[in-house]
């Protein structure tokens, strides 16, 4: 069971990490030392006349959980256990069910189970709602405790309730614990076609996909017709590995702006090295659980006209968390900016629409699974320059290629239809390319 590095809520932010000193902290007026009066008054009525005693480490504890929450959904307060949670996501080995998980009204709620793990095999989808472990109601807890408790050794056993929108009854599900192994990258080649699949946006994610594009091309002896960069259920990371994975496919121009409060406070970063792809054809693949640091990627390459984004918009998450060193356990993980993509665009709420709006046919729920964004976390921040595109999504009617049951998919071997869709969108893209140069080119040869 995971919550992805430095997650509060549906999707990590792009992050960035400071230590926390005096000089970044604001200056505390008159104001604020009446209002800081009115706690005290509150603090010290609790402590004498509440129905049972108080220890002091609750009661602040829930004052600076209730600031942080006041503010939007992705601030919040690292204490020790949340830290030992953070710790072992980012080691990436531990047992647990792989399942990354959000609090929503008091209910733990599924943002995505991890490919090749207990839970994914078990089919738990985005959506469902977690309401007991082994029998044991988890309403009103707290996320970490929650986490806590689906950890445990490698082989041990746990049962969950799952309520699943849609179905009229609870389900129970047994899962085994397993060995974690979060691998940032994943590689594979089909039809030619290189596939980097990129899970998490952590540490080693831009090396790792450097190596996944050297042993595609060492796999093929050459160069493959395109790539295909799947960022579906990908809930972000880091920022600086979001800026560098998409520098190796633009070889000038912005990648990403971040701006804070004031109108000066502006950061921009720009490509530094060549395009790795050397100009081949890239599809990016996307979905409503594609969040912030991979946003920054998609949209960085649609606004650059060097990939075309296909599949489902994403989430919409346009800010970025900085993580703040209390202690040694302790961490304040506070929104300090939004990012804008090169052409100045805001992803908060709206997030990236695809330039191929693609279903996922092969999910036999996929019509009637609630969506789950952004914009429906209570007290997110408000996209400052919204665009309405009601009027393009007016044409309600059913596109005749997307009209494929999971069925006739099985029965033609594809079990992931937007992949499938990926790889046909490359090959007929690259086609002309290689007719151009006189044929395809023989295996081995190196263009």
């Amino acid at each position: 069971m995971i919550r992805p590095i430095l997650q509060v809520t549906a999707a990590v932010g792009a992050l960035a990490l400071v230590p926390l000193t005096t000089g970044a902290m604001a200056s505390v007026d008159t104001s604020s030392y009446r209002e800081l009066d009115a706690f005290m008054d509150v603090y010290a009525r609790v402590k004498a006349d509440y129905v049972e005693k108080v220890d002091d480490k609750t009661l602040i504890k829930g004052a600076i959980d209730g600031m942080l929450a006041s503010l939007d959904p992705h601030s919040s307060y690292v204490d020790a256990v949340a830290f030992d949670n953070m710790r072992l996501a980012t080691e990436g080995n531990y047992g647990g069910l792989g399942l990354s998980v959000t609090m929503e009204d008091g209910a733990v709620k599924i943002v995505t189970p991890t490919e090749d793990t207990p839970a994914w095999r078990a089919g738990l989808k985005s959506g469902d709602f977690i309401t007991h472990l082994d029998g044991k109601l988890i309403y009103g807890g707290t996320l970490d405790e929650a986490i806590s408790q689906m950890r445990g050794e490698p082989g041990t056993k746990i049962t969950l309730r799952i309520i699943r929108p849609g179905r009229d009854k609870p389900f129970d599900v047994t899962l085994t614990r397993d060995t974690i192994v979060q691998k940032a990258v994943k590689w594979e080649v089909k039809d030619g076609i290189g596939i980097l699949n990129i899970n998490t946006f952590s540490a080693t994610t831009a090396s790792d996909m450097r190596a996944g594009i050297a042993a595609i091309e060492k796999q093929l002896g050459g160069k493959p017709k395109g790539y295909v960069i799947d960022l579906r259920a990908n809930g972000g990371g880091l920022l600086t590995q979001a800026i560098e994975v998409t520098d190796a496919f633009l070889a000038h121009g912005e990648i990403v702006s971040q701006r804070g409060r004031e109108k000066a406070d502006i950061e921009r970063w720009y490509a530094k090295t060549d395009d790795l792809a050397r100009g081949l054809p890239l599809v990016v693949l996307v979905d409503a659980g594609t969040a912030s640091a991979s946003e920054i990627v998609a949209g960085a390459l649609q606004d650059h006209h060097r990939a075309l984004v296909l599949g489902e918009k994403t989430f919409g998450k346009g800010s970025v968390q900085t993580l703040l060193q209390l202690g040694p356990r302790t961490a304040l993980r506070l929104t300090t900016a939004r990012y804008y993509t090169p052409s100045g665009r805001s992803v908060q709420e709206g997030g990236i629409e695809p330039d191929l709006l693609v279903p996922q046919l092969s999910d036999a729920d996929y019509k009637t699974r609630p969506v789950f964004r952004e914009a429906d976390l209570r007290r997110h921040l408000i996209n400052e320059t919204k665009v309405d595109n009601s009027i393009l999504e007016e044409d309600t009617k059913t596109d005749p290629r997307f009209a494929a049951s999971v069925e006739d998919l099985k029965k033609k071997g594809v079990e992931d239809f937007q992949l499938h869709y990926a790889l046909q969108t490359i090959a007929r893209t690259s086609a002309p390319a290689r007719m151009a140069a006189g044929g395809a080119p023989k295996s081995g040869t190196k263009r």
